[in-house]
């Protein structure tokens, strides 16, 4: 059973001070939750391990995935495979962060892995800052966390110049590169999160600026902000799937950009390998023995509960708990239902007293670097709420 301490939450105005706006959800209720998972020592150092092989196995499930051609099965749009095989022969095309979504972890129950966030995930600003300030308000050893993500990702920075050599050497081979960032306009997440990494980028040396999406510019040349800037880097807050569909001349855009080394994109388009939840089905016929996956497949498994999840939905849309028989438990709603669908082995989420389940989220930077917790229901959707944790 998960355990949590009672705190006094952090008022509305100071969070709006530090940029967290989102603090309300749409039904009126509070999104960060006034508890804490308590956490022992050897649980944060098992999600450490755990996140760490999980990250070596999705680098050889990419291999796989690119040496057979398996791109279809992914659900990878087709307009993208030329720009994903690129950006995975080079090592210049360095993955910033992802975050991994696991059952299980603590009171003696297996990590599981449930999918990876690795393009463009959430929860960045509230795992990064919001913990340290919510034990900080609370009178609280801050330290008492596992949670350098701030500090991981602005050394994760550093490697885009020095690559896998190490990264305090990052002054003698930085070059004065540039690195624009930018997400859509009107979503204040969305932007804050831009605007952190931004600052990490920043803090590890890099010459940064950020410009929304609608004011940047793409040629086959480059990338440049609406002032007419050059930049050797892009990160940007904005699926890749999106692009393919929604923005198919970017795409292709984009591609010629790699493909003449003008500037590279951040996360880089590799990551929509890793972020279909399709991989899950590819890492288990790969590791089958793997304590850290459970029994998935493009088709729907025999005689067990399972779960039926669109390779790129977000937020839990278009999620269904099947029964061993097939029948439907529950489900959601969403925009991902033509999506190509992948099964997985349904695992019970961890509960509190209340009945409430926990989803562990662990962040990766190079290294797994911090964690946080989701809660909610059966399905996590966006009304599950954000936890933080202490370690005991």
């Amino acid at each position: 059973m998960i355990v949590t301490q009672k705190l006094s939450p952090i008022d509305d105005a100071t969070l709006e001070e530090i940029g967290f706006t989102w603090h309300t959800d749409s039904d009126g209720s509070k999104y960060v939750s006034d508890e804490l998972v308590i956490v022992k020592q050897d649980e944060a150092d098992a999600y450490y391990e755990a996140t760490n092989a999980l990250y070596d196995m999705y680098v050889e499930a990419a291999e796989y995935v690119i040496a057979n051609d398996l791109f279809f099965d992914l659900g990878i749009p087709f307009n993208l495979i030329e720009v994903i095989k690129k950006s995975w022969e080079n090592d210049v095309h360095w993955h910033i962060y992802g975050r991994f979504d696991l059952a299980g972890g603590v009171d003696g129950q297996d990590i599981k892995l449930i999918e990876f966030n690795a393009d463009t995930p959430t929860a960045l600003f509230e795992t990064a800052l919001l913990q340290w300030g919510i034990l900080k308000a609370n009178n609280m050893d801050e330290e008492k966390q596992f949670n350098n993500v701030y500090e991981a990702i602005s050394e994760n920075f550093k490697r885009l110049v020095t690559l896998f050599d190490d990264p305090s050497t990052f002054e003698e081979h930085y070059d004065g590169w540039k690195i624009l960032f930018s997400s859509i306009a009107g979503n204040d997440e969305e932007e804050a999160t831009t605007r952190l990494l931004q600052q990490m980028a920043t803090d590890a040396g890099f010459v940064t600026h950020f410009d929304y999406l609608g004011n940047v510019a793409f040629d086959d040349e480059g990338i440049y902000d609406a002032e007419g800037n050059p930049y050797e880097y892009w990160f940007k807050l904005y699926p890749w799937e999106d692009i393919a569909t929604d923005e198919p001349e970017l795409a292709t855009t984009l591609t010629n950009i790699i493909l003449n080394q003008k500037a590279i994109i951040l996360n880089p388009a590799y990551t929509l390998l890793f972020q279909s939840k399709g991989m899950l089905a590819i890492l288990y016929e790969l590791f089958p023995d793997s304590p850290y996956l459970l029994p998935a497949s493009f088709e729907p498994l025999e005689g067990v509960k399972q779960v039926e999840k669109p390779v790129f939905g977000r937020e839990g849309a278009n999620t269904k708990i099947l029964n061993a028989d097939g029948s439907v438990l529950t489900q959601t709603n969403g925009e991902y239902a033509n999506h190509k669908k992948v099964y997985q082995e349904y695992v019970e989420f961890p509960k509190d007293v209340h009945g409430a389940k926990y989803q562990a989220g662990v962040f990766f930077a190079y290294e797994a670097c911090g964690l946080s917790f989701r809660k909610g229901g059966d399905i996590l959707d966006n009304m599950s709420k954000f936890v933080g944790h202490v370690i005991e």
